[in-house]
This record gives structure tokens, C-alpha cells and sequence, in this order.
């Protein structure tokens, strides 16, 4: 099972494919960001955000995809900006046919250190266990978004498990 992971934001995406074994082992399939400069028109930012993402999902198939929710508790203008990329991978995933999870970020916190208040490094850290890496993922979005894919893994899993 291939997941494919979004951290979302305009400035810069965090994207991370996980796959799942069957004896439930995790490797890290590829990882980066999806850059837009601030300068330009924010339809050309959504536009550039689309159609990498549709390279992506082109070349690397994932069975499914999840997407971190939105939680900001102070700048409103960023938050609409992140919600409008958000909408664009959505609305990618959708178009590509993939099943779609959402997870809120204490969620994956939870799902990948087992502490739903973990901090950024307790995360990272536990990414690179779970994936074997020798070095912590970079960027901060990257290292993200390969946590939302690795929690989606686990809850996918766990459903799965459940259901049977």
C-alpha cells in the first residue's frame, strides 16, 4: 500500500510517499516540496501547486492520500491562503480517483510518538525510526507530510483490522 501524504501550504507544499509492507514495515518511496514564490498571482501559485501534484500522482500511483487539516489559531490571512492550496489538493486527489483521509495534526502526532502534544523534533525523530533514514527528513514540511502518510498507513491498518 502506497500512501502519498500533503502537508499543505502556498509558499511551500510538503509532499511524502510511505509504502506499507505486509508484515506492516514502512520505506520511505520519495519526499520534497512544492515551492511558489511569493510575488506571484496566487491563481498562478494554485495553478504551478495543481500541476506538480498531478505530476506526482502520475509518476508514483498511490493507492490512497491524506491530507493534514488546517489548524491556526492566530493569522487568519494565512489561513485562508493554506485553506485555498488545500482546496486545489483536494480537489487533485478527487480528480485522480484516490481514497482521501484528513487527519488533524495532534492526530498524526498521536499516530507516529504515541503523545498527541509531541513537538516538531519528537515527530522528525520518530519519522526517521519508523523509515529507517539516516537523517531526519528536510524540509519541516517534507518531514510532515511523510507523518501524514505514515499515520494514514496506521489508520488505514487499524480500520481494516476492525472491519474484518
Amino acid at each position: 500500500m502506497l500512501s502519498l501524504g500533503i502537508d499543505p501550504g502556498t509558499a511551500s507544499l510538503g509532499y511524502g510517499l510511505v509504502r506499507e509492507y505486509g508484515d506492516g514495515s514502512l520505506s520511505c518511496v520519495h519526499y520534497g516540496v512544492i515551492r511558489t514564490k511569493a510575488d506571484t498571482p496566487m491563481p498562478r501559485r494554485l495553478k504551478h501547486i495543481h500541476d506538480e501534484l498531478a505530476g506526482l500522482l502520475e509518476r508514483y500511483r498511490p493507492d490512497r492520500a491524506a491530507v493534514e487539516d488546517l489548524f491556526f489559531a492566530r493569522n487568519v490571512t494565512t489561513a485562508l491562503t493554506v485553506a485555498q492550496a488545500r482546496g486545489v489538493v483536494l480537489l487533485s486527489l478527487e480528480n485522480a480517483g484516490l481514497p482521501i483521509a484528513e487527519y488533524k495534526p495532534n492526530a498524526i502526532k498521536q499516530a507516529i510518538t504515541g503523545y498527541g502534544g509531541a513537538d516538531k523534533t519528537q515527530v522528525q525523530e520518530m519519522v526517521r525510526l519508523l523509515l529507517a533514514l539516516e537523517r531526519r527528513p528536510r524540509p519541516d514540511d517534507a518531514a510532515d507530510a511523510l507523518a501524514v502518510a505514515i499515520a494514514d498507513l496506521h489508520s488505514y491498518r487499524l480500520a481494516s483490522v476492525t472491519t474484518v
